[in-house]
């Protein structure tokens, strides 16, 4: 049995926090061939947020993600992945999104709209996120987490590589899950 969490008070929750890449996962999912999901992630990121707990609206948060650290635990696929026909990882190395606003949906769920680049395309989005609680670590960190995912078209992006198959249909679908499982940790 686990131990039930103390949830802290929304105004010590007030502060910057940095997102711990250990127990952060920033991961993707596309449609592959018509017929199945292709699952991956990156593992080079960094980010921060100021969280208010007493208005969340006036939160914003801010992320980059290398490029170059895309990860379909298949090293061909990463490699082409990594290439002009979709990200373009060295001309291109950083994926980022900033806030621009916050919106309140309910006492756990949020709304993050924000300013999302990819091969230096700018798009809004708007990223649906559930609060998933606070607490202290063995180390006395203030942590919290959220979930939140948002679909978006690479085509966008400037992302557009396919192949036509031979049944009718493309590769690659235009539709990109982003999935985002986030730990901060509280700076001040």
């Amino acid at each position: 049995m686990e131990p039930a969490l103390t949830e802290i008070p929304p105004a010590e929750l007030t502060g910057t926090y940095t997102i711990d890449p250990v127990h952060t996962e920033i991961g993707f999912v596309a449609r592959h061939a018509m017929v199945t999901k292709v699952r991956g992630a990156f593992k080079e990121f960094e980010g921060t947020a100021y969280l208010d707990g007493e208005d969340p609206t006036k939160s914003t948060a801010t992320v980059t993600i290398k490029t170059a650290s895309i990860d379909t635990r298949n090293e061909q696929r990463d490699g082409h992945l990594r290439t002009n026909d979709f990200l373009d990882a060295p001309t291109f190395p950083e994926i980022t999104f900033v806030s621009t606003r916050v919106e309140t949906l309910d006492a756990t769920h949020f709304r993050l709209a924000g300013d999302l680049t990819i091969k230096e395309t700018t798009r809004a989005i708007g990223i649906e996120f559930a609060y998933q609680g606070s607490a202290r670590d063995p180390y006395g960190n203030l942590r919290v987490g959220f979930e939140g995912s948002v679909p978006i078209s690479r085509k966008d992006y400037g992302v557009n590589w396919n192949a036509a198959l031979e049944g009718g249909g493309v590769l690659v679908g235009d539709k990109v899950l982003l999935e985002f499982e986030i730990s901060a940790i509280k700076q001040d």
